[in-house]
Order: C-alpha cells, then structure tokens, then sequence
C-alpha cells in the first residue's frame, strides 16, 4: 500500500508541474529603449471579422491593445473570455482594446462562441498572413493557444505569454501599456 500511496503522490505532484501556466516572455531579440519596455514593433495585420466586415490594424494607431490567438473550443481560451470582457469595457475609453483572432476551422461554432459569450472587442479569422507575421515573433512559432501579445500606445510589443490569464494579470498588462500608475 505505501507504495502505490507514493506512485500516486509522484504522479500528482508531477501533473501539477506540468500544468503550471508558462511565465511572460519577451518577443525574439529585444532592444531596450531606455524606459523598460521592448522595441519591438508589431507587426500590420488585416483581416475578416468574423461577424462579417474588414479589419485592420491601422484602425489601432495610437491604441494599447492585447492580440489573443484563441478558439472557441480550448478550455483555458474560454475561461479567460469574461475577464476579458469586463477589461474591455472597463479601459476602451483609455484607448485600449483587445483584438481577439480565432484559429478554429468551424466558424460557426466560433460564431456562436463570440455570440453567446458577449465578445465586445473585434474578432478577426487567422489567416496565413496574421499567423506568419506573429509566428515569427516567437522563437517557436505560434504553437498554442491562448497566446497573447500586449501591444503599446506606440505600437511596440511589451510582452507576450502563452497560456490563460486572468483579470489581475490582464488588467496589470493593461495599465502598462497604457502607462496608467496603480491606484
């Protein structure tokens, strides 16, 4: 018995350290500027949305916003929606959005994901040029789901994570990149 009490502890102990959500990275190659933040700029996007009409990241001049690889279909994607909603509301009128970019193949399950969640940000469909210009970003290409990338007023990339966050972490992304001090 005690050994299969210490196989089970083994087990667990190693299933919960390998859940453990990825830290923040900064993108490949970063060149300080001074002031803490990267360089980096973002890449110009364009695309469908998915509830129909054209999206393009000029639209964004001058905006902070959060770049989220998602689908509507991944757990930890759909558990970081709300908080997302609530930050959306909360500091658009700062000049900040979230972009969200879904990479599911069944747009009608995505639609109906966006829909019944209460997306308030635009939503874009991946396609290759979107992909290509982020997955170049990352030393390992865009392999999962969620990544997100913060986006200064500037448009420079501050930081990017894989994995879920949740509103703590995304409303402290936020104020960084909109250069709000704690209150």
């Amino acid at each position: 018995m005690p050994i299969i009490k210490t196989a089970a502890m083994l087990f667990f102990s190693l299933l919960m350290f390998a859940c453990q959500p990825e830290k923040a990275e900064t993108a490949k190659q970063p060149s300080e500027n001074g002031s803490g933040k990267l360089a980096i700029d973002a890449p110009a996007f364009a695309g469908d949305l998915l509830n129909g009409g054209f999206f393009s990241s000029k639209e964004l001049e001058g905006k902070a916003f959060i770049v989220n690889f998602f689908a509507s279909w991944c757990p930890p994607c759909r558990y970081e929606v709300p908080d997302m909603i609530e930050l959306q509301e909360e500091y658009e009128q700062y000049g900040f959005t979230f972009i969200g970019i879904t990479v599911d193949e069944d747009l009608s399950k995505a639609k109906a994901f966006v829909n019944s969640s209460g997306i308030n940000y635009p939503v874009l469909v991946a396609n290759q040029e979107i992909l290509d210009a982020y997955s170049q970003l990352l030393q390992d290409g865009l392999r999962s789901i969620p990544t997100s990338f913060v986006i200064d007023k500037k448009g420079r990339i501050m930081t990017f994570f894989l994995g879920a966050r949740n509103k703590a972490v995304f409303e402290a992304l936020i104020q960084d990149a909109l250069e709000i001090k704690e209150q």
